[in-house]
């Protein structure tokens, strides 16, 4: 067991945290995002593109913020936009900052000093009673959020910061208009299927739906393991990184340390039943440190863990796989 990582000292919450997920047929239902701005490039537009004027908000736990880390770094954004992370654990009050600094990689709340990422979303629109989701894009200048979905933040992230940013990211551009309608079909199905797939198995409260999710989920696993058996390149298009690779990796690199078990996604690892996919992960995670640098194994492990006490009602974090990724030549 010398692989094995340092077990966590971090208790599970004394107080029940109580989510209901699915709905009465059993099936999870995302909702939508609810604020849809956008950061133009174009004269007059609300929100323009500037340095420092715009704050991120994001968990290393969650799959969907963790696109708008991975797109910043990329981009070469980090010293245009600055981030605050929460803490790993959601309680009933949602997302909660960490202004004494006990959760390792998490902080306080930069901006404002609130307790909870919730005080922002009332900050934003008083009365709000939507959902308090990360990621979220703050303009500074209006006190608001842009926007509160991820497909969305990333694709403003490749291009409308072009003009400020330094000359060697400017031009990068992860959804090419010559692989739009390839990318949008394959993000399609992908989302359906695995990104959201694995919440939807995870979360049915029936057999037959749990099932049925799960059948669908690896069989889109096998579709994208021929995908890439049959790449040209090293990425889900061919030689070329597209935003496919990156909405599709978040999932991916929490399959095995995470959904296998708590999500119940257990007909296969992707380490030892997926080798094409296996090695596509290990390329990201390795060669390009935008991947490495973003993915947090601990919060991502204790959030779904210690968060989810109706499915795991004593908050014990497995300290398995061991390692939670593995080098690049096994």
């Amino acid at each position: 067991m010398s692989n094995l990582a340092n077990p966590t000292s971090t208790e599970a919450p004394k107080k029940p945290v109580f989510m209901d997920f699915a709905a009465k047929d059993g099936e999870y239902k995302r909702k939508a995002s609810s604020f849809r701005d956008q950061i133009s490039r174009k004269a007059g537009a609300k929100f323009a593109p500037e340095k420092g004027r715009y704050h991120l908000y994001v968990s290393f736990a969650c799959p969907w913020a963790h696109r708008t880390l991975i797109t910043r770094k990329l981009k070469g954004l980090e010293d245009i936009i600055y981030v605050s992370v929460v803490d790993w654990f959601f309680d009933n009050n949602g997302w909660r900052f960490d202004p004494e600094g006990k959760i390792p990689g998490s902080t306080k709340d930069d901006l404002y000093n609130v307790k909870y990422l919730g005080d922002l979303y009332r900050k934003a629109e008083p009365g709000y009673e939507g959902r308090f989701t990360v990621p979220v894009l703050w303009d500074k200048k209006t006190e608001t959020i842009v926007n509160n979905e991820s497909s969305e933040i990333i694709r403003m992230l490749f291009t409308e910061f072009d003009d400020i940013i330094d000359e060697k990211y400017r031009g990068i551009n992860y959804y090419p208009e010559n692989l739009r309608s390839q990318i949008d079909e394959i993000n399609g199905w992908i989302y359906d299927d695995i990104n959201n797939g694995v919440y939807k198995t995870g979360f049915a409260t029936k057999q037959e739906v749990y099932e049925d999710h799960v059948t669908i989920l690896f069989k889109s696993l096998d579709r994208i393991e021929t995908i890439l058996k049959n790449s040209d390149g090293p990425y889900l298009l061919g030689k070329e990184f597209t935003e496919a690779d990156l909405r599709l990796y978040p999932t991916i690199v929490r399959f095995d340390p995470v959904y296998v078990q708590h999500f119940k996604c257990n007909i296969g690892m992707i380490r030892h039943d997926f080798p094409h996919i296996h090695k596509w992960l290990r390329h990201l995670y390795w060669d390009i440190p935008a991947f490495k640098d973003t993915t947090n194994f601990e919060h991502i492990k204790n959030h779904y863990s210690k968060t989810h006490v109706k499915y795991n009602p004593f908050g014990i974090t497995p300290l398995g796989p061991v390692p939670h990724i593995y080098p690049k030549e096994k």
